[in-house]
């Protein structure tokens, strides 16, 4: 049997509402099998999101009624229903992939095996869970039925409840002492049945148009559940409900040891504040005396998500519960409670919480590793450890310069050629390492730099041609500080990252002060040319195309940050940066260059020259170059895709002169499309172009907390997740001005306001 491939998609259900594709997004080579519903593009069931495969692979259904997903050496994802009758694999329009017998009985389906969504009629029984993709320190969060009560949990070492349905007062019970063992969605409802399926239970979420309408609920990335009418095309239901209705109520809605407060603030303790992120060393062994531990006093009045759903170590005071913590290896925080005597140890700890207005709170206190003096004895050691050490230091001192010396010596008697046979022995052990071509090769090759196609803030860049035809660009880089070889070391990094968004380096020179890099030509050359018409002189891109340019930007971005083995953080994007092949595929340029660098020179300001309106407001204010740098420069180029050269001129008077505040408070004004560039021709029902709008809008929020990993930015764009309003800038700055006067009464915080979106669904998901 032959497959027809619809843009990935086959066995779509009797009435198109589902289909089974391969999917993929960052990586054009690995796929995800998944259940895609067509009309939201929402992925609600996964295959083998733990194990992607790639384009050889096969899906197969063999003759023995078996269904598996093989790579080259295993079976990736299997039914497991060898011998047991099956004739026929269908697509349901309720979502459920299901396998059939002769008879038309269901021998398996996906409704039994749930990843992280449940849909309208899905039963979800005991036995089964949901998993959500991984968080940040890759926590999994997990939605199953416990003794009776349906649990979301945090996937820690020792698992953590931070939400049960018997606990949360917006049910409405119809059955008293009931033991729910199913629930299922029904229209606007979620229903909580005992085995005799009596309804024990019911959740009412939203009211929905139509008793047909496909009703989801997802657990999302952050541990927080959220519902969805799949018909209405990628928005929520109407007055969406949280589960657990509390914003802090999620086990890190801030990074580890941070607080939480309910206006969704994010600070570190002051007691951790000089703790390298806010988290206290502990580097000890379970034998260790407890001379070398202590406890720090991190607060009070503070509570903790799983502290409603776990009994208390102990009843005693509170230097019983301090000295339990010291005694016990495993306990890394303690809360206690000075009203009932209860003390709380925990091996593990997500976020803190401020406890509610009215409340007491818990006391806690930290176990940290005893860095002070261990009296009078312990100076006596350090002194006689002084005494002996500092005569063999100077011994290897003296040793080390005779040596320098002799080498000296020895270099001075080698010949040139003897130094460039070493290096080239040096470049043939470095794995991967580019082409290498000397100086005199690159001059004959761009018949001595004559054609310039381009300058940044790393060198210029000129046309030549290889013997063999192949066009190329060389970049002569300016302000390199590095040696032949850390040089070499950085190339070869460079070199080795390949994607079909990303240019592709073919090699370099390092002879003598040259240090050139060699790249394939771009045809079209960079993106600035196309869209800054009247600036440029180039000529008008059609709005499929920047779409397209936008899409492939984000990709390569994401996989730098993410996919890539070495992360790169690329610090300088800017249409400039962004290339155009002869079919206008965009291609990222001049990433790893911001190693290269001298040392004495500041990266930061270096970037602050080649970037103009491209620079993020931390990079001016902290120095923190980091990968939400680079989304915020995504954005504003973006922005400039979107928009052309009617948003971006500095020398511009008018309100668009600064394109965040022009961009935002068109948004306020609710006039999106004054954003647009008038001369495109645009199709007012693609819903595209409101999504890179709000997309970009997201990237440039002032606070880099709020901004999304290019991941999800790429998601986004593809219309596989939602995209929430963004904040405009008022609302970021009245965020900042109370985190500002909160950091002030209290200490330095580690973060601004994190706001958990729901595109985060799919942080880690299929791509």
């Amino acid at each position: 049997m032959n497959w027809i491939d619809r843009d990935g998609l086959f066995l779509q259900s009797k009435n198109s509402v589902f289909a089974l594709r391969f999917y993929t997004s960052l990586d054009v080579n690995l796929f995800l099998l998944v259940v895609i519903h067509m009309k939201s593009s929402q992925i609600v069931w996964t295959a083998n999101r733990g194990l992607l495969v790639r384009n050889n692979d096969k899906l197969v259904f063999d003759k023995n009624g078996n269904v598996y997903l093989n790579n080259a050496t295993s079976v990736v994802w299997s039914t497991d229903t060898t011998g047991k009758g099956v004739a026929a694999m269908e697509m349901q329009d309720t979502g459920n992939l299901v396998l059939l017998g002769d008879n038309g009985s269901i021998l398996w389906q996906s409704f039994s095996h749930p990843t992280d969504t449940l849909l309208s009629g899905q039963e979800f029984v005991e036995g089964m869970r949901l998993k959500s993709f991984p968080y940040h320190n890759n926590l999994y969060h997990y939605l199953e039925f416990k003794v009776g009560d349906l649990i979301l949990y945090a996937g820690y070492q020792n698992p953590q409840i931070y939400w049960s349905m018997s606990t949360d007062d917006r049910k409405t019970t119809n059955k008293v002492n009931g033991k729910v063992s199913s629930a299922s969605l029904v229209a606007n409802s979620w229903n909580f049945y005992d085995q005799n399926r009596t309804l024990v239970w019911q959740f009412n979420f939203s009211a929905i148009n139509g008793l047909n309408a496909t009703s989801a609920v997802v657990l999302d990335t952050d541990g927080s559940m959220s519902f969805h009418n799949l018909q209405s095309v990628g928005s929520p239901v109407a007055e969406p409900i949280r589960i657990p209705q509390n914003l802090c109520g999620t086990p890190e809605p801030c990074f580890p040891y941070n607080v939480c407060s309910f206006d969704t603030r994010c600070q570190c303790p002051s007691a951790l504040n000089s703790s390298p992120n806010c988290t206290p060393q502990l580097n000890i062994l379970c034998n260790s005396s407890k001379s070398v531990i202590n406890l720090l006093y991190v607060g009070e009045k503070l509570n903790y998500f799983a502290l409603g759903f776990v009994k208390p170590f102990l009843k005693t005071h509170l230097n019983g519960c301090k000295e339990a913590c010291l005694t016990h290896c495993s306990c890394v925080v303690l809360f206690f409670d000075n009203t009932t005597g209860n003390c709380f140890l925990f091996d593990h700890i997500g976020s803190f919480q401020r406890a509610d207005l009215g409340s007491t709170g818990f006391i806690s206190y930290v176990k940290v590793s005893n860095d002070g003096n261990n009296g009078r004895k312990g100076k006596k050691r350090l002194v006689f450890l002084v005494i002996i050490a500092v005569p063999i230091v100077l011994a290897i001192v003296g040793l080390i310069y005779l040596r320098f010396q002799s080498g000296q010596t020895k270099n001075k008697l080698l010949e040139p050629s003897q130094e460039i046979s070493e290096e080239d022995d040096f470049l043939d052990s470095v794995s991967g390492m580019p082409v290498r071509f000397s100086y005199n090769d690159l001059c004959s090759a761009t018949k001595d730099f004559s054609v310039k196609l381009g300058q940044g803030g790393f060198g210029s860049v000129y046309q030549g041609m290889l013997p063999d035809g192949t066009k190329i660009a060389v970049k002569k880089l300016e302000g390199i500080g590095q040696g032949k070889k850390e040089f070499r070391a950085e190339v070869s990094i460079i070199g080795s990252v390949h994607h079909v968004h990303l240019v592709n380096l073919k090699g370099f020179c390092a002879e003598g002060s040259h240090r050139l890099l060699v790249y394939e030509y771009m045809g079209n050359g960079s993106l600035d040319r196309w869209i800054f018409k009247n600036k440029r002189g180039g000529h008008m891109l059609e709005w499929e195309t920047r779409f397209n340019i936008a899409l492939g930007t984000a990709k390569g971005l994401a996989y730098l940050h993410e996919e890539c083995d070495v992360k790169i953080v690329h610090c300088d994007i800017k249409p400039e940066n962004v290339l155009l092949d002869d079919n206008f595929m965009a291609k990222v340029s001049d990433f790893g260059l911001a190693k290269l660098m001298a040392r004495e020179e500041s990266r930061v300001f270096t970037v602050v020259r080649g970037t103009r309106g491209y620079l993020a407001p931390e990079w001016i204010t902290n120095y923190a170059i980091s990968e939400k740098s680079d989304v915020y420069s995504f954005g504003m180029v973006l922005l400039e895709v979107i928009g052309g050269r009617k948003n971006y001129d500095p020398g511009e008077s008018s309100e668009t002169a600064h394109l965040p505040s022009y961009a935002f408070k068109m948004m306020e004004e609710g006039k999106l499309n004054e954003i647009l560039d008038p001369n495109l021709d645009i199709d007012n029902t693609d819903e595209r172009v409101i999504t890179a709008m709000k997309v970009a809008l997201w990237c440039i929020q002032d606070d880099m907390h709020l901004r999304p990993p290019m991941a999800i930015v790429v998601q986004m764009l593809e219309g596989l997740c939602n995209v929430p309003e963004p904040p405009t800038s008022v609302v970021s700055s009245r965020l900042y001005s109370s985190f500002m006067k909160s950091s002030n009464e209290e200490g330095t915080s580690s973060g601004l306001t994190r706001v958990v979106l729901p595109s985060d669904v799919q942080l880690s998901g299929p791509r």
